[in-house]
């Protein structure tokens, strides 16, 4: 309703809800795939609900994101702004002109934005300008750490979201403490656990498993790409020295991530037990985590799957914008130093590592929950 001439009113009709989902990067996809899931269950029951997924191009491997349509049963994209690598601001401002430029020859009512990347911040700016609403799914995480540049999108996005859906209680405190109204957050829980407790009968062994003779709990997963973790040449190799002396034999398998592949070329690196390889695929990549003796991350999606597969979990940070991974979790943070690597893996061979339990509505079921909230607006 809007008031008009001296307190006339109108009302506004909107005949269909039309909502831009927006993914750029490997975690996003693993979000959006429940969401969508359970839309398109809406519209086949008549609801006046549609949407169109506007994949950024952030991450452009077919790995990092091609194959993750096909295996997680996405459409493919309606539109692609293909923006490409770059850095931060390059990617910031080719995301920004593409979406701009989607929006002026077809707007939507509400664009929905996942996780933390580049592509959740710019395009959540583009539409709050053109007076689109903006939800936040995973809003009100925080790590504190403000040289992560995913703190900055998180802090700059929930400064402009009208909805918020969270993963858990925790991270709607954070908002509430920003000032925003209880009435705007909504704990939903976690779609990444949708999507894992969808398709995890379905993870399947890459082809380094037959290569190597993998065996079950019999190797270790590793995986870095945080700029303060990789970006020091010395430091990433007292990190691959330290793991691979302190795994017992065991093989470090470890998918290199692109930005990663650039700095490790330049080490003069020769440890029989590393095995390099290409990023690999969703189901593949989970297949790993799921079999591993232990997984070393530095990213914080991959602490909130084990905690569900129950694997346990080293992560080379000082921080973690997902707490309920360590509280409850199989996750435990030993910072930025490799010496606090050996005392870690002694712990995992000496079974001494915690079990872990599974945080509250880590249930399969928060796209469920986020798309009756959106039937609701």
């Amino acid at each position: 309703m809007y008031s008009v001439d001296g307190g006339m009113t109108k009302t506004i009709n909107i005949k269909q809800m039309k909502i831009d989902i927006i993914a750029g990067a490997r975690p996003n996809f693993i979000k959006i795939a429940p969401i969508i899931s359970e839309i398109k269950k809406a519209i086949k029951k008549g609801n006046d609900i549609s949407y169109r997924l506007i994949h950024t191009g952030q991450h452009y491997d077919s790995n990092m994101s091609g194959s993750f349509f096909e295996q997680l049963e996405i459409s493919l994209p309606d539109i692609n702004l293909n923006v490409g690598s770059g850095t931060q601001a390059e990617q910031t401002s080719a995301i920004m002109i593409g979406y701009e430029k989607v929006l002026s020859s077809s707007d939507s009512n509400l664009c929905l934005v996942v996780g933390d990347v580049t592509s959740t911040m710019a395009c959540a700016i583009v539409a709050k300008k053109r007076n689109i609403k903006v939800v936040h799914v995973e809003a009100g995480i925080r790590s504190d750490d403000m040289t992560m540049p995913e703190e900055i999108n998180r802090i700059v996005t929930d400064s402009i979201t009208d909805y918020f859906f969270t993963t858990t209680l925790r991270a709607g405190q954070n908002l509430i403490k920003q000032g925003i109204p209880n009435s705007k957050i909504f704990f939903v829980g976690n779609v990444m656990i949708d999507t894992l407790n969808k398709f995890r009968a379905k993870f399947f062994k890459p082809t380094i498993w037959d290569e190597l003779r993998l065996e079950k709990k019999q190797f270790i997963l590793l995986t870095m790409h945080r700029p303060a973790n990789v970006d020091e040449e010395l430091l990433l190799g007292c990190f691959l020295n330290e793991i691979v002396n302190t795994s017992k034999g065991l093989p470090v398998i470890f998918p290199i991530h692109p930005r990663t592949k650039k700095i490790i070329s330049k080490l003069n690196i020769d440890l029989d037990q590393l095995h390099i390889i290409a990023p690999l695929s969703y189901l593949e990549f989970n297949y790993l985590a799921e079999n591993a003796k232990v997984v070393i991350t530095d990213s914080g999606g991959i602490t909130e799957e084990t905690t569900v597969m129950g694997v346990p979990c080293i992560t080379l940070r000082d921080n973690t914008e997902r707490p309920e991974t360590v509280v409850l979790g199989t996750n435990e943070l030993i910072g930025t130093n490799p010496d606090n690597i050996r005392p870690a893996m002694d712990k995992i061979f000496s079974n001494q590592w915690k079990s872990g339990s599974i945080p509250e509505k880590w249930d399969g079921k928060a796209a469920k929950r986020i798309v009756k909230i959106l039937l609701n607006f």
